[in-house]
This record gives C-alpha cells, structure tokens and sequence, in this order.
C-alpha cells in the first residue's frame, strides 16, 4: 500500500489551496552560540550533519506523489529520486547592523514564503548575526509533521552533549536508498549521529513531548475512547459550545494577507511557576492568563471594546504516544478555550481562566474534538477540502495558542550550545495573530507570528503579556529574584 496521507495530514494542503494568505509550514528560530573560534559552522559541514542524521527521518527524502489534493484519493509519500541536501540546506544573510531585530524581521520575510511542492517539504537555512552568534531556521510543512513531532525531528539534529558525535565524513546513501530501512547498512559515520541523536532523544522523553495541564488530561480520552456513546455525546457537545454559538468577532479576525512578521518574549521559566505555586493553577493557566490580559491591552489600544463573552483560542492537543517518538504525520486534536479580555481586575482574570480549564477536564470537548476530524476523513478529498477550511474558520475560534515543553537542559548542534528557541505557529485566513509557546532551559519562549498588514501594533500585545505577567508576579509577591 502507498504511504498516502490522512485526511487531517491533507486538511493543511487543503487551507494553503483555498486562499493564498494561509502558509501552513511550521518550524522555528534555534539561536546558538558561536562555534569553533567564532561565529558560525561552514555550511558544508551543517549540510553533512543534516545529512548524517536523515536516516531517522526518512520522510524527509520523500515527497507528494501530486502537488495537490483533488479527486477522490489522498496524494501519497514517494521517494525523490531527485533528492539533494543541498535544496534544503542554505545560508542567508541578515541586513546590518546584523543583531535579534534583523534575525526577527528576516524571518518573517522567511516565514513568508510557502515550501516547493515539488521537493521533499522541508527547509533548514543558516544565518549568522554580527556577534558571530548563528541560527539555524527550520521550516517545515504541516501536512509533514504536527508541532510536537517537529520538536522531535530537531532533537533528532541536536546533541545532548557539547561534544556530539562524531561527523560525518562521506553522504549517508544515495537517493535510491529507502533511508530508515532496517535492511540497509549505515555506514560508521551515520551510526555515529545517529547514537547522539537517541541520547537527545531520550532526554526529551524525559520531560515530555506535548501539552501539559487541562490539554495533557483531556487528551488522554481522546486518544483512548471507551465506547460509541461517549463519541456521540462529545461530538454534541462540541457542536453546540463551538459549532452553534460563533467566537465573537473583532479586528484580529480580518482579512489578512501573505506578509508575516515575528515578535519575541522571554521569561523565566521559574517566575511562572513560582506564580502558579502561590495563585494555583499550572504554569498553563499562567500562559493563558497572560495572553488573555496581553490580548485585552491590545483591543483597548485599538480603542475595540473587549467581547464580554470573551475571545476563543483553539488550543491544539497532542495524542502522540511516547512510542511514537519520530513518526511523521498529525497526531492532534483541538481545544477552543474562552479567554476572559472582558475582565479587567488581573486577579479575577486569573481566577476565571483556572475555571475555563476546570471545566474542560471535566468536560469531553477534545474527545468530540477528534470524533468530527476522524468523521471527516471518511470524505473524498473534493467534499473535504470545504470541512477543511469549516475547522479552522473564525466562528471557531480568534487566535490558536500552542504550548510545547522542551528539555530544561542545555542542548548543542556541532559543538554549538543552543541559546534561544523562537517557535512558529501557522496562522489560518482571517487570523491575525497566532502564539507558540516553547520552554527550554530554564526559559519560556513566546513567539508571535502576525499578519504584518493588519498587526502593524505587534509589539503591543507582546508588551500587554509581558505587563500581564508582571501583573500576576506582583499579586503573587514574586519577586526581581525569580526573573
């Protein structure tokens, strides 16, 4: 049987189909120290390590069997005869004075542009600031891999250690090889990247792939459904929360166009969860409780007064099992949380976001969340591509807030200590805004990915969530020690 995607892997070449402002590759900014002596690896020795490694991903040498969905067959995952590391792995330049702002703005040109259909749907390009700092840029399409799984295939680039493994020194296999087939020999070299990128590998099963707090539990029943019935009565309640009464409309939810630009936000991981220590909660309710306030500034600077029903983030959900580790493909499903902007105090904010994620636990809404996506693909891809396009309208929801935990120890390409993640969520037509947040290292990393037309004021919401965060430190008493 071909290796043909599912109908949730096609729904986001479907989005990319139906409108041209929608790009739904996800990937990220992994910022590095600088190498050697200063600055940043040749980019032949960056291509022979990506190369080395690509054996445990082996889609990454395949690519659609047809550049688009149609008709009444799912496209399938063939190998690229044609394949060369080198149409994936590049370099660019930063404009002067070369520093974090110049990287922020160059990606989101870089951000801007959709994967070739044609190749394999993946890029990874370099690029070194002026203080020989250096980044690697990753881009990768949805219908590839889901947010989770991507964390995974940059571990599998990474070194837990600074010493890494040994380099490569010839290519691992010629096109025509099936990389990843347990019936073909890897040569020293490959064995070699391989064994480090298992150890990093272990290291991120250690502290968990995927959502944690209200999203981790509920996800559980949604990846091991009891009976029919408990289908039917989470589909129903997901179509009369989320289906029948609209998510409020408002000026983030305009027509939006191809351009994209980024914003960044780092804080201590310890200051959130000394926050949640003495507020209660998890560090989730925290991150959702500085949005919603971030949000809230960003509204009233636009002088739009705040939806009193509050606005609606679809919060995507990982199912993936830990034996799942490196398997390509989608393995989510969704939640629609209710943000309380209306509400001005910080504190009865707070308060009433703990409760929006009390009653998701106890609810079945991700569960009914799966049942109408596993539904849909039933439907040929001519009937799906108009369900596609329903599940990620603006009736569902405002914004999407993804939330990943990483390894909070340090990890190293090539020698290289890993700084700063900025991760990437696509943005759906009609959706100005979209947050991932991504912690590694003692650090949480919010990242921004914005319209650049109709989020001119980006900073805005980035200093309201920064400024929300404070807010609920200083309620908590936390301290300047905890940051």
């Amino acid at each position: 049987m071909p290796d043909q995607l599912t109908a949730l892997d096609a729904t986001f070449l479907e989005l990319e189909q139906a409108d041209d402002s929608a790009h739904m590759h996800i990937g990220g900014v992994l910022l590095f120290e600088p190498h050697g002596s200063g600055g940043a690896p040749p980019l032949e020795l960056i291509r022979r390590n990506t190369e080395a490694r690509l054996p445990l991903l082996p889609r990454y040498r395949q690519r659609l069997s047809e550049p688009r969905t149609s008709g009444i067959t799912w496209p399938s995952w063939v190998q690229d005869e044609h394949f060369q590391v080198a149409h994936h792995v590049r370099r660019a330049a930063l404009p002067g004075p070369g520093g974090e702002q110049e990287l922020r703005e160059w990606a989101g040109d870089y951000f801007s542009q959709r994967l070739d259909r044609a190749r394999p749907l993946w890029e990874l390009t370099e690029v070194e600031l002026a203080d020989g700092r250096w980044a690697l840029v990753t881009k990768t399409h949805h219908c590839l891999v889901d947010g989770v799984g991507s964390v995974d295939m940059a571990y599998a680039l990474l070194d837990a250690e600074r010493e890494g493994s040994e380099l490569p020194t010839e290519p691992a296999g010629s096109p025509d090889q099936s990389p990843g087939s347990p019936a073909m020999p890897l040569p020293p070299p490959v064995r070699a990247a391989g064994r480090a990128a298992q150890r990093t590998l272990a290291l991120a099963r250690r502290f968990g792939s995927g959502l944690r707090g209200f999203a981790g539990e509920t996800a559980s029943a949604a990846a091991h459904p009891r009976q029919a019935l408990a289908h039917s009565r989470a589909l129903v309640e997901v179509l009369i929360r989320d289906e029948l009464v609209s998510a409020p409309r408002t000026s983030i939810n305009d027509p939006i166009g191809a351009h994209r630009s980024l914003a960044v936000l780092e804080v201590p991981l310890v200051r959130l969860k000394r926050i949640r220590s003495e507020l209660g909660g998890t560090v989730n309710d925290v991150v959702l409780a500085a949005t919603s306030g971030g949000l809230r500034k960003l509204l009233l600077a636009r002088e739009e007064e705040p939806p009193s029903e509050g606005l609606r983030a679809m919060v995507p959900v990982n199912i993936r099992a830990a034996s799942e580790h490196l398997q390509m493909g989608n393995k989510i499903t969704s939640l629609f949380v209710h943000l309380p902007v209306a509400e001005e105090d910080p504190r009865r904010r707070f308060e009433r976001q703990m409760a929006e994620a009390e009653t998701l636990k106890s609810g079945s809404q991700a569960q009914g969340s799966r049942t109408m996506i596993d539904l849909a693909a039933h439907l040929p891809p001519m009937l799906h591509t108009f369900l596609a396009r329903s599940l990620f309208a603006t009736r569902l929801f405002n914004v999407t807030i993804t939330n990943v935990p990483g390894p909070q120890q340090p990890l190293y390409c090539l020698g290289s200590r890993m700084l700063a993640v900025w991760p990437l969520v696509p943005i759906a037509a009609e959706h100005g805004v979209g947050l991932a947040v991504f912690s590694y290292d003692g650090t949480l990393f919010f990242c921004l990915n914005a319209d650049r037309d109709t989020m001119p004021d980006l900073d805005v919401l980035r200093e309201g969530i920064e400024q929300s965060i404070e807010e609920l430190a200083e309620l908590a008493g936390v301290g300047v020690e905890a940051r």
